[in-house]
């Protein structure tokens, strides 16, 4: 049997798991304390973690095809103040090299408070070539005397020539020194922020180094030929150099793990993911089945890098109930580990002996804390897994599950104090958590224009039945506890995606830049350990921010695989559908099918202007699992075989472009092939449409099925 093993690095333990890489199911999973302390840091708790899940489950090493990791490091060397001293070399000249000079002063970041990444400057005057070499030499130097660690080469549009930047790039290695480039992360302009994206990026690289050769040398030493990949924060993977060129992308992936394994699990279209480990809970948005991304930020200043927008609510199972005069007016944010208490909910009935009602400040400065005193001097911490078994919400299969009468009894002297009964009381505390996280939630649903009605929130995590059931009750929405919850990070990893993307800034991108750009995302994912033959690329043009943007997605291995079950029939579908859009199924039409999405309208008649009425055809575009995966208002949806695609994309354009005083108002289009969407909305121009249909077509054969999606940029297109 062939295995994926998955391995996910968390603030308390270091999880991995072993999955069946036929069928995608688990096989087992191991648990432990990660290892902040060790010399090598978490990189031992991996090597540790690994060895252990193959010695459990009797896996060689020959059987293991996939192996990947998510990392704290990146994040936790930002949140300490762990990183290197960066200096900054300057490349510029007159007017524009003053700018640069003074864009590219970053100073020192405050990543958290008395805690700072340091940088230095030095400008380099664009001369001749060997006055430029000498002058770099001097530069480094310069730097290195001030303490610089690490390098950084930026140079206003080096994006466009990075001549200058490489001639640097090239001395400091001989140097022996790591460093980057502004343009190595980032493509697009805007030299502040780009060069900030890159000091940060220096600033880890030599923790990074180190704890990526430890990891692979280590990989190797136990006979496993399969390359290790590496979580980034947008949900992909990539491989180990691609970890030492940019370890910037690996921030933020813990929680991204959660979200790709949820994903891969749960067929969801539009929902609210909720990661609830024992101190705090990770909120993200998945929209069309996809998960929502934005620029993240370190110390609050924006980068370049592209990141799953996770929400993070210091609330979790252990959450421990805050007390003003014996009272409960808080749950958070502090935990039970964190004042060295154990669960009430996780004991014998028979250990609450006599419980008297006690407070503790866990740290300096902290609010008084519930906890209670037993016969026989036990301690035992009131928290929210008590509350939530005590009231009912967590179930047998539920691995936040507990005995529901020690907490009871442990609640009592609280609940007596409160004048209540002991599930009422629980039921207080409960909502004191959810009127924290239903806020963060409500911000995500504003932010990515959901409809609160349709929303799904999926629970992972070890203590997702604590949070989930009850916040969703409490707004009104579904939800569900996803598969293997407690362990729904290592697999998300173990299941992940290659992943890559390209930006740039570009004003009127011509057909040849969208294809130029196409091109290097896909090699790219090719570089992060993509099969070509997998690789989808999704070309983004954003005519307002003046950005183009590629992404490419592909797996690490010959073919792909669907963890779904039974495919969904018609008339499964047209009710899913019928359910999302509150409407009669028989309202439901099926306008075309390519065997594995099927395209459903509904018209409705709308008031467009005092008396006047206007048809509205709404769109719903679902895969055989059920997944909803495209929302549009007023779209026209034609079939063909990919023979004709050509003149029916022409035919198709030349209906719906609107011809006005400002040009051409060329329409959204979406090309269906198989269960692939060809995203080509916000084109430009026919020919852009047309360059970018041939190259993604050409793989197809002729009697393939496609299904083209048309809507005019004008209407509000997302219902």
């Amino acid at each position: 049997m062939k295995v994926r093993i998955g391995i996910d690095v968390g603030g308390t333990f270091t999880d991995a798991v072993a999955i069946n890489d036929e069928t995608y199911e688990l096989i087992g999973s191991v648990k432990l304390p990660t290892t902040h302390e060790a010399k090598e840091g978490v990189a031992a708790g991996i090597v540790q973690v690994l060895s252990k899940i193959m010695e459990e489950y009797n896996i060689k090493p020959e059987d293991v095809t996939f192996i990947a990791h998510g990392t704290t490091q990146a994040t936790n060397a930002l949140l300490e103040g762990d990183v290197a001293k960066v200096g900054i070399v300057t490349i510029g000249s007159g007017i524009q090299g003053l700018k640069s000079r003074s864009d590219t002063n970053i100073g020192n970041i405050e990543l958290t408070a008395g805690k700072h990444l340091q940088s230095y400057n030095a400008y380099v005057n664009v001369g001749t070539k060997e006055t430029f070499v000498n002058d770099v030499a001097n530069a480094l130097s310069d730097l290195m005397r001030q303490g610089a660690q690490s390098i950084v080469a930026t140079e206003a549009f080096s994006v466009d020539d990075p001549t200058n930047k490489n001639a640097v790039l090239e001395q400091y290695r001989k140097l022996g020194l790591p460093g980057t480039a502004g343009s190595d992360v980032s493509k697009l302009y805007g030299l502040k922020v780009r060069t900030r994206t890159a000091v940060i990026n220096a600033s880890i690289l030599p923790k990074m180094l180190e704890a990526a050769n430890m990891t692979e040398r280590s990989i190797k030493n136990a006979n496993i030929g399969a390359p290790l990949m590496v979580m980034r924060c947008d949900g992909g993977v990539m491989t180990m150099d691609e970890v030492r060129n940019r370890p910037i992308l690996t921030i933020l992936s813990g929680p991204a793990a959660g979200v790709a394994g949820a994903l891969m699990y749960e067929k969801l279209t539009d929902g609210i993911f909720l990661e609830v480990g024992g101190t705090s809970t990770d909120i993200s948005c998945v929209k069309d089945g996809n998960v929502v991304v934005h620029y993240a930020e370190v110390g609050g200043h924006k980068t370049y890098v592209n990141s799953l927008d996770v929400r993070t609510v210091g609330i979790g199972g252990g959450s421990m109930i805050e007390l003003k005069d014996g009272k409960a007016v808080n749950t958070g944010p502090r935990s039970a580990h964190i004042a060295n208490l154990d669960y009430e909910v996780y004991t014998d009935p028979e250990n609450i002996v006599n419980p008297v009602l006690r407070s503790i400040r866990p740290k300096e400065g902290d609010p008084e804390y519930a906890y209670i005193e037993c016969d026989g001097g036990k301690k035992y911490a009131l928290t929210l897994s008590g509350a939530a078994n005590i009231v009912g919400y967590v179930s047998k299969e539920n691995y936040a599950y507990g005995n529901a009468e020690a907490a009871r009894r442990a609640w009592a002297p609280l609940a007596k104090n409160m004048g209540m009964s002991v599930e009422e009381c629980a039921k207080k505390v409960l909502e004191f958590a959810a009127a924290k996280n239903s806020k963060v939630v409500e911000s995500l649903i504003k932010d990515y224009g959901l409809d609160k009605s349709a929303l799904t929130f999926v629970g992972g995590g070890g203590g997702a039945a604590t949070v989930v059931p009850h916040l969703a009750e409490y707004m009104g929405c579904k939800f569900r506890i996803a598969k293997n919850a407690h362990v729904i990070s290592p697999i998300g990893v173990a299941l992940a995606m290659v992943r890559d993307m390209v930006e740039r800034t570009i004003m009127n991108p011509t057909e040849e830049d969208i294809l130029a750009i196409r091109n290097e995302a896909f090699q790219k994912a090719v570089q992060s350990g993509a099969d070509p033959d997998t690789i989808e690329v999704k070309v983004e043009v954003d005519n307002q921010r003046q950005k183009v943007r590629a992404i490419a997605v592909g797996a690490t291995e010959l073919r792909t695989k669907e963890l779904s079950g039974a495919k969904k029939t018609d008339e499964e579908l047209i009710k899913i559908a019928a359910d999302n859009l509150k409407v009669d199924p028989s309202k439901i039409k099926i306008a075309a099918d390519n065997g594995s999405m099927v395209a459903l309208t509904c018209q409705n008649t709308v008031r467009a202007f005092l008396f006047f009425k206007k048809k509205v055809n709404t769109l719903r575009l679902l895969d055989r699992d059920g997944v909803i995966r495209l929302q549009r208002k007023n779209a026209t949806v034609v079939s063909c075989p990919v023979k004709r695609w050509k003149s029916v994309v022409q035919n198709v354009l030349a209906d719906n472009t609107i011809h006005g005083d400002g040009g051409a108002e060329i329409p959204n289009l979406y090309v269906v092939l198989g269960r692939r969407i060809i995203d080509l909305a916000g084109m430009q121009s026919e020919s852009q449409i047309m360059s970018l249909c041939r190259v993604e077509l050409s793989g197809a054969r002729p009697d393939d099925s496609l299904i083209v999606i048309c809507t005019r940029t004008t209407e509000n297109e997302r219902g």
